[in-house]
């Protein structure tokens, strides 16, 4: 390889690096709090909307037969995160625990700056490390997940959520009309336990108790006993409820993402428990290419599900035909979000326009609601 084409594939790698400037934003917030702690939401949801206003769409589609030896730059990106994000998460609080000039008020926003970072990017990476098949990156997603208390995601991605998406036994893809803080209850609760109940059936199809050893719920369990007890042993009592407010942060975050994803997108039910296969049309696109770079094409998302071992630098990007158009990027959509009656009035035209377009058969859709009823062939 030629020290040329080494130059051209980091330049090409570099927009997805930029989310290493919230680190400085996260050191100036900690060092002034008060007016500085604006800075990191500024940063990521608010820089990143207003330079997709400007960048507008990429809408290049590179060749999805990169070898992954030439992928090097955008996968060191993921892999060096956890260290990162460790350092961000547990400095702070060490700081914020031993004199730090902040009243109490400015540490818990503090926290959930740092939230920002670890939900906006660190589960963003994570999603993209569980989804590779050598151990390293799965163990790196692993602890991401584990720095803010989420460890079952990983099940319940990869084997409810990619599995069920867009029919009634997957949680996690939003019902048409269902407000965000309605759904972001529901997953708190039925996640986890779908996700056990996922490992658990896995075990019985290996002739294994839910309880043996090699069901991963018991590394979450510990990864995440290391977390809480590491931010215990830095930071007392005080510490431990800064890293929760960071874990709960970084969770909402998340959720905010999931419940844009797929909103009011349905698989034709064939009857019998059976639904079509997954197609780009199941997952709201958007190809805005700053917030792209911040996500790492986690906005590409109807290839994602459409081919779930792509990695993101490779991910393809479809015409409004093909797969449902978001107006804007993630970080405009989840504030909208926020607010149910304007994310209707932006969003529930479209799911309507998308079921003529794709579905123009069906006529009550209040009968499919829960699954029982196939929709017509």
């Amino acid at each position: 390889m030629t020290t040329a084409t080494r130059a051209t594939r980091l330049r090409s790698a570099m927009p997805f690096w930029l989310s290493l400037g919230l680190i400085p934003l996260i050191v100036l917030a900690a060092a002034y709090g008060g007016w500085a702690l604006i800075l990191p939401p500024l940063g990521t949801w608010w820089l990143y909307s207003a330079l997709d206003a400007i960048l507008g769409l990429n809408e290049d589609n590179p060749d999805t037969e990169t070898d992954d030896d030439q992928l090097f730059w955008y996968r060191l990106i993921t892999m060096i995160w956890f260290p990162v994000q460790f350092c961000v998460i547990y400095g702070t609080i060490w700081y914020a625990t031993h004199g730090a000039p902040l009243a109490t008020w400015e540490k818990i926003v503090l926290f959930f700056d740092v939230g920002i970072v670890s939900g906006t990017v660190g589960i963003v990476y994570a999603h993209e490390l569980l989804h590779q098949r050598n151990r390293l990156e799965r163990w790196l997603g692993d602890l991401l997940l584990a720095s803010v208390l989420y460890s079952h995601f990983r099940t319940e991605h990869l084997l409810v959520h990619h599995v069920h998406v867009g029919t009634p036994r997957d949680a996690v893809t939003a019902r048409y009309n269902e407000g965000f803080h309605r759904y972001f209850l529901r997953v708190l609760h039925q996640c986890p336990r779908s996700a056990w109940r996922a490992e658990a059936a896995m075990q019985a199809r290996r002739g294994r108790s839910p309880f043996h050893r090699s069901n991963p719920f018991w590394r979450y369990a510990a990864l995440q006993i290391g977390a809480l007890a590491l931010a215990l042993a830095i930071g007392g009592w005080a510490g431990l409820g800064l890293f929760l407010v960071q874990a709960f942060s970084a969770i909402w975050q998340l959720e905010l993402t999931n419940y844009v994803e797929h909103y009011g997108l349905t698989r034709r039910h064939l009857g019998g428990g059976k639904y079509e296969h997954v197609l780009p049309r199941h997952s709201w696109n958007a190809s805005h290419t700053a917030s792209n770079w911040l996500l790492i094409n986690l906005q590409r998302h109807s290839d994602h599900h459409y081919k779930p071992a792509r990695r993101f630098p490779l991910l393809q990007t479809y015409a409004e035909d093909e797969a449902p158009q978001l107006p804007f990027g993630y970080p405009m959509m989840t504030l909208a979000a926020m607010v149910p009656p304007l994310w209707r009035r932006v969003m529930n035209p479209r799911v309507r326009a998308w079921r003529r377009q794709h579905y123009p058969d069906i006529e009550d859709w209040t009968a499919y609601k829960r699954g029982t009823t196939p929709l017509p062939a």
